[in-house]
């Protein structure tokens, strides 16, 4: 059995942007403190969320570093070094393993894609170039590239290949990579809403989205569950079901970004291509939270 990289709520933390674009370090570290103080059990920096496909080399590895200080071994770090470009991606991982991340979150080939054989390849190659854990990122929505579950088999048997991050969306597709790979492969559920059935699979939590409004909540919907409490966690869950999803209105981070500026914090717009949400979406987002009593 491969050491868990954490077990529960992981945030996929948003990147707080000045009003000319650039990268608000001062807001990142007040995000991270929230995150922390509220019961986050690990920070996943760079990822989708973390608006990394329009980051700089230079910005990519800056806020890994950032992140990686600022957390300072309270929980473990995890960065996103992805990329269609395995030899990018190689170089990448290296330099944020230099950097102190404990962990890598490494996305599917996009665009070019690959057969199930190249991903094992690709993969594999990342994962020999570096000596801390991997955890896949399965989400053929955004890539057009999906790990089936036969090729997960070869996969995880890689010491470095630790995980997946799973946001196909597909329950049986999850329970078969689960039955196949056992303890071999720790699975993170990559949708809020999907959480909770895929702790009930032996998943191990969550890179979550609404953790960065709600990072009690989504800690103890774990929290509760690891702890024998499911019913407790099921309510939780099931309670807070709409919030979740309301997250997903618009494109991923354009809502919880505006979220997050509403609970309080400066987190400005996203980079385009992505833009602010219409009047009539910023209206139901409100309504939302305010229902919810997070604003």
């Amino acid at each position: 059995m491969k050491k868990e990289i954490f077990t529960g709520s992981g945030v996929a933390i948003i990147t707080p942007m000045n009003q000319d674009g650039s990268i608000n370090y001062p807001e990142m570290g007040k995000l991270i403190e929230f995150q922390i103080q509220n019961g986050t059990d690990a920070i996943i920096a760079c990822g989708t969320t973390g608006e990394s496909s329009t980051m700089s080399h230079e910005e990519h590895c800056k806020v890994i570093q950032f992140t990686v200080e600022k957390v300072n071994k309270r929980v473990p770090v995890i960065a996103g070094t992805g990329s269609n470009d395995t030899a990018y991606a190689i170089a990448l991982s290296k330099e944020a393993e230099k950097l102190g991340a404990d962990a890598l979150l490494v996305v599917t080939p996009y665009y070019n894609k690959a057969s199930q054989h190249g991903l094992v390849k690709h993969f594999t190659a990342i994962a020999d170039s570096v000596s801390i854990p991997l955890i896949l990122y399965n989400i053929p929505s955004r890539t057009g590239c999906m790990i089936k579950p036969e090729t997960y088999v070869q996969l995880c048997k890689h010491p470095n290949i630790a995980a997946t991050k799973e946001a196909t969306g597909d329950i049986s597709h999850i329970a078969k990579v689960a039955a196949l790979c056992g303890e071999e492969l720790t699975v993170y559920s990559g949708n809020d809403d999907q959480t909770l059935p895929i702790l009930s699979l032996g998943g191990k939590g969550v890179i979550s989205v609404i953790a960065n409004i709600c990072p009690q909540l989504s800690h103890d919907i774990c929290a509760r569950y690891f702890a024998g409490d499911i019913a407790g966690s099921r309510k939780l869950f099931l309670e807070n079901l709409e919030l979740m999803n309301a997250m997903f209105m618009d494109v991923n981070p354009i809502v919880i970004k505006e979220a997050a500026n509403r609970i309080g914090f400066d987190c400005g717009s996203c980079r385009m291509p992505l833009c602010d949400m219409t009047e009539q979406d910023s209206a139901k987002l409100e309504a939302i939270l305010k229902k919810f009593r997070v604003i």
